[in-house]
Formats: structure tokens, C-alpha cells, sequence
């Protein structure tokens, strides 16, 4: 994408890789949250808004992590682009980024400030106390929102032509 200023800003806007970081990640992690339901110990009889806006905060924490992961790589890639030709090490290192915050937080938010717990069928990870499902999240979601994104702004390059 260029910064043809001939291009309308809200081309150029669409194109970013930010705004499709903040997007694609929402959307995905908003699923999952709600995927992740019955694993946590209070959400399965929460009142329905209740749980939907549970759900949704925690859909925009993602983001902030995914938007900050992104950020990380793009400094030590010295690139705000790197996700339209991403390589194995720089997807590593985005999911590696987003698995330390998660770790990080999920044990904050559990075992300091008890926001929340998880059910008995969350399945843990020794040692750590995290969840396995909030871990999987950022291990099978980031690859995918790297594909997504490198995607969009490749079509929509393509579309500006």
C-alpha cells in the first residue's frame, strides 16, 4: 500500500495493518471467549448480558494484547508491515509475545485479584496455573489473524491499483 495521497484515506485507513489487527482480532477472540464459557467457573450461570459483556471486555483485552504484540514485532522488525510477508520466526514471535502477557495476566486476574476462576473443567498447566484454553487462544488464534490480515491488505492493495 502506498501513501498516495490520491488513494482516499479511508482506503488507506482499511488497508492498515493496525486496524485489521484491532478487527480481525476482536472478531476471533469474541468467539472464543464465548467458546470458553463453560470453563470458567462463575460464566456458566451468569445472566445472559451479563456474560456478553464479560465476554466482550475481555474480547478488547485481547485486542490491546494483539495490537502490543504486533507493535513489539513491528519494532524489532522495523516494520509496520511485516504481517504481508510475515516469516515462521516473526509469527513466533507474535504468539510468544501474547502467550507471556496472557500467562502474566490469567495469573493476576486468578490468583491476586480473583476476577475470576476457572471450573473444574478447565485443564491447567503445571506449574503455571494457567488455563490451557486461554493459552491454546493465543497459540491458535494469532497465526490465524496473521493470515486473515496479510489477506485483507494484500486485496484490498489490490483493489487500489
Amino acid at each position: 500500500m502506498t501513501d498516495d495521497l490520491r488513494v482516499p484515506w479511508h482506503r488507506r485507513w482499511l488497508a492498515s495493518a493496525e486496524f485489521n489487527v484491532v478487527v480481525f482480532s476482536f472478531l476471533l477472540h469474541f468467539v472464543w471467549e464465548f467458546l470458553q464459557v463453560p470453563l470458567f467457573a462463575e460464566m456458566p450461570t451468569m445472566e445472559h448480558w451479563e456474560a456478553v459483556l464479560f465476554c466482550a471486555r475481555a474480547a478488547l483485552g485481547d485486542v490491546l494484547i494483539a495490537l502490543f504484540a504486533f507493535w513489539v514485532v513491528a519494532l524489532i522488525r522495523a516494520d509496520r508491515r511485516w504481517i504481508v510477508a510475515p516469516g515462521k520466526a516473526t509469527i513466533l514471535g507474535f504468539i510468544a509475545v501474547g502467550v507471556a502477557i496472557t500467562v502474566a495476566l490469567e495469573w493476576h486476574a486468578t490468583a491476586i485479584l480473583d476476577r475470576w476462576q476457572y471450573g473444574d473443567l478447565m485443564p491447567t498447566i503445571p506449574i503455571l496455573g494457567t488455563g490451557l484454553s486461554p493459552l491454546m487462544q493465543w497459540i491458535l488464534l494469532q497465526p490465524l489473524v496473521v493470515w486473515i490480515v496479510r489477506r485483507q491488505i494484500l486485496g484490498q492493495e489490490f483493489l487500489d491499483r
